[in-house]
């Protein structure tokens, strides 16, 4: 049987932690909300890279200051741009192939005025 459409209804938090016998246990707190900052003072770097991707080469975008939600919103916008997959991990954004000149473009186009190759 799925467990997919069942919700737990006798606990309020979505922990699943049941019993813990560690007497300073304390429940995981919520995340502050990260505040994105203005495309004009973010400063990113595009570079490329294949060193642990099988020879695969990918562009990143290092430094974006803000929140996942953001971030994967500007990592949607360059894949769609590039015409090419990617995706966001460990705060950056990751295009598969050899985009930069591409992204640079696009960045300052939208506004990021501190952007470096």
């Amino acid at each position: 049987m799925s467990k997919k459409g069942k919700s737990n209804t006798s606990s309020q938090n979505s922990s699943p932690l049941v019993y813990s016998t560690n007497p300073d246990y304390m429940l995981p707190q919520e995340e502050e909300s990260i505040n994105t900052l203005a495309p004009a003072d973010q400063l990113l770097r595009v570079v490329l890279e294949t060193k642990h991707r099988a020879g695969k080469t990918v562009t990143i975008v290092y430094g974006f200051e803000g929140s996942v939600d953001a971030m994967s919103e500007l990592s949607k916008a360059l894949k769609n741009h590039c015409g090419t997959g990617g995706s966001v991990k460990d705060g950056e954004i990751i295009i598969q192939g050899d985009h930069r000149q591409k992204i640079f473009q696009y960045l300052k186009q939208k506004g990021y005025q501190k952007v470096r190759l």
